[in-house]
């Protein structure tokens, strides 16, 4: 039984990347802000524009990136390593 979760899960995390590569790179550019501090304060915190800029960059568009958030350029590799750790652990586990 753990090993059919473990399956679903290994599946569901090689769809997240295939997803947000099919998806458009302006996807989550509109809409209403769900920052705290842009929604009581009216004040971006470092962490704003994280998920336009994270799209932009799969998109390889690194000058928009750059302009939507600096930090993202520290931020991708860092999630694409624990990414692809967690595959390789659920790898790992599966093969036993």
């Amino acid at each position: 039984m753990k090993k059919y979760f473990f399956k679903i899960y290994l599946i569901l995390l090689l769809l997240i990347p295939i997803v947000l590569f099919f998806l458009p790179a302006d996807f989550f550019d509109n809409g209403d802000s769900f920052c705290l501090s842009v929604v009581f304060f009216q004040t971006e915190c470092f962490g704003c524009g994280m998920t336009r800029a994270i799209q932009h960059l799969i998109h390889l568009n690194f000058s928009l990136a750059y302009d939507l958030n600096k930090i993202s350029f520290i931020v991708f590799p860092l999630l694409l390593f624990f990414y692809l750790r967690e595959v390789n652990n659920v790898l790992i586990y599966l093969k036993k």
